[in-house]
């Protein structure tokens, strides 16, 4: 394997690596990590929820508020493309399954994906883009709950 081909690798290793730390920041309720992973000016859109957050800054305050709204939520993130490019970006998708319930008791579950734009940064790759497409979703009430504490 020549040099080319081991940095196209190690692109795609730490790029599905950022895509983990997204969910477990968010799932961990690790507001700066999870915002750390955005370059400064970056943008994350879920145009379902009306919602539009720019900068590091805001998409921290907007992920926090957007989980106090939720008694429970649950994601699942399965892998899906990647094409880098020789400029240090790339773009990608990731396919996600949510669940949960709102604080009101109305329930949420969908199925979505990802639509992203890398940027390889000092720090490494980071998000320049993420946009939530919702492609099923489910409001019907869930029948089971968390485990007691």
């Amino acid at each position: 394997m020549d040099t080319e081909q081991l940095q196209a690798l190690a692109d795609r290793v730490e790029i599905e690596a950022l895509r983990g730390e997204f969910t477990d920041a968010g799932m961990q309720r690790d507001w700066d990590r999870f915002a750390a992973l955005f370059t400064d000016d970056a943008v994350w859109r879920i145009p379902g929820a009306g919602v539009e957050l720019t900068g590091r800054d805001a998409i921290r305050a907007g992920v926090e508020r957007l989980r106090t709204l939720w008694e429970f939520f649950v994601q699942n993130v399965h892998p899906g493309a990647i094409r880098l490019g020789a400029d240090g970006t790339a773009t990608g998708r990731a396919y996600v399954a949510e669940f949960g319930r709102f604080r009101d008791g109305s329930s949420h579950l969908n199925y979505a994906l990802y639509h992203d734009r890398y940027t390889r940064t000092a720090d490494g790759w980071r998000f320049a883009e993420r946009v939530y497409e919702i492609r099923y979703t489910d409001d019907s009430p869930l029948a089971g709950a968390p485990p007691a504490a």
